[in-house]
């Protein structure tokens, strides 16, 4: 993802990016809400990975920031504790699947 990053290139693209050897055992619903663009979320079972527009009924984390944090987390500019710390990243839910979303996907 070295072009210029936007919100939709990011929702198409990340479903390739993803990486099925680090999801052994996960099935997850990932929600992105974004203060200012369109939120969406990536449902991961295994070996699979979709990415839709939208809100889930039952996501097992919602992340809650901006779109450029999200664009700076996505393309490594930033990482996602940082932004935590920063206050810049909430989250809710199952916190703990916050930390392996990176290794989720292939950079």
């Amino acid at each position: 993802m070295s072009e210029h990053l936007t919100l939709e290139k990011i929702v198409q693209k990340l479903p390739a990016k993803f990486n099925p050897e680090q999801a052994r055992g996960l099935n997850a619903v990932y929600q992105f809400n974004l203060n200012d663009a369109d939120d969406f979320y990536l449902t991961i079972s295994e070996t699979t990975c979709t990415s839709s527009y939208g809100n889930h009924k039952d996501p097992d984390i919602t992340l809650i920031m901006n779109e450029t944090t999200l664009i700076r987390v996505i393309s490594g500019e930033q990482d996602g504790m940082s932004a935590f710390m920063k206050g810049q990243l909430r989250a809710e839910g199952n916190v703990i699947l916050a930390t392996r979303l990176g290794k989720l996907f292939k950079r």
